[in-house]
């Protein structure tokens, strides 16, 4: 009886001691692994940084990081050794996402990311106040977070082609600075509130959207000098369009446009517009131009067009208007 409590106990130690050491070897080889891969990452990143010191250039007295067509479907930390950089030009790289420490880079102007698979803007962009241009058509897009609105030096974004943006925060109406806006190629159906806010903005571009209407208050952008919105589904124009005073360029090509306001007439900066391929009720033919020359220069659904178009339109209303009274006349009769 007593050997057999010995034999066990003396088992039991073994057994004790033995797990111990199976642990302890599990502990280190454990231990072994995460050093192994931390001096793997830790090469990875210095073969990084020193490829990316290899993109690194001087252009115009900025410092830049220009890569082109390479695969970098993510950005290594340590690129934020690189923290002098005041432009980013990555194009068809394949990049995933921007950096949460994007905004680390306090020296950054330009950030030009277009033509990746860039899916979201992080927060952490607002950090960055001395950022002029952001640059992110055609990309995948679909939010635009409210923190850009506190990057304040923003001259141009460039949001052209993620298809699916549809809206933009109310916040970013307070982008005194921005002067040009790109959105074309979304799925806007309005302009937004904050773009109509924008008191500097000076170019907007809305084509390829789905605006059905302009909002009567558009006439709050009285610095915009330049407005595109061609193949969107615009039936009319509101008649505020004429308080547009700065307006030079108006582009509204491929829309469902039926007629022209009277009230364009009053728009005596307006040097471009286009009208091309509406369904428009009246036909209106231009004279023949005296030259060839100025055959080719002239735009057939362009700023005369619109001007005989307006004069006819008024020239049947009073037409209607004499022919309506003539006929109440001869009824009184």
């Amino acid at each position: 009886m007593t050997e057999n409590v010995v034999s066990t106990g003396t088992v039991n130690t073994v057994k004790e001691v033995w797990e111990k050491r199976i642990k302890k070897h599990n502990e280190d080889l454990k231990r072994e692994k995460e050093f192994q891969h931390k001096l793997v990452r830790i090469w990875e990143e210095r073969v990084s940084l020193t490829k990316l010191k290899e993109k690194v250039i001087t252009e115009d007295g900025r410092v830049i990081l220009k890569i082109e067509n390479e695969e970098w479907k993510t950005l290594p930390s340590s690129l934020l050794k690189l923290n002098q950089l005041q432009e980013w030009q990555l194009h068809r790289t394949g990049l995933l996402k921007i950096p949460e420490f994007i905004g680390r880079f306090q020296n950054l102007i330009i950030l030009d990311l277009s033509r990746n698979a860039i899916s979201e803007i992080p927060r952490g962009i607002g950090l960055l106040t001395r950022l002029q241009e952001l640059i992110l058509s055609y990309n995948k897009i679909k939010t635009v977070p409210k923190e850009l609105s506190h990057c304040a030096s923003l001259e141009k974004i460039e949001l052209a082609v993620n298809r699916d943006i549809c809206d933009l925060p109310q916040e970013l109406g307070n982008l005194l600075k921005l002067t040009h806006l790109d959105l074309s190629m979304n799925h806007f159906t309005t302009i937004p509130p904050a773009v109509l806010n924008m008191p500097a903005l000076e170019w907007l571009d809305m084509g390829s959207n789905r605006l059905e209407q302009l909002p009567d208050t558009i006439e709050r952008m009285q610095s915009l000098h330049t407005l595109w919105l061609q193949r969107n589904e615009i039936t009319c124009l509101p008649e505020t369009i004429s308080k547009m005073k700065n307006l030079g360029t108006l582009v509204l090509s491929n829309n469902k446009l039926q007629d022209i306001p009277v009230c364009m007439e009053e728009m005596a900066n307006l040097r471009f517009v286009n009208f091309r391929d509406n369904p428009l009720k009246l036909e209106v033919t231009l004279p023949p131009s005296e030259s060839i020359d100025e055959e080719e220069e002239r735009e057939l659904f362009g700023l005369q067009f619109m001007h005989m178009y307006i004069q006819e339109s008024q020239r049947r209303a009073v037409f209607f208007s004499l022919k309506t009274s003539h006929f109440c006349m001869a009824l009184e009769i």
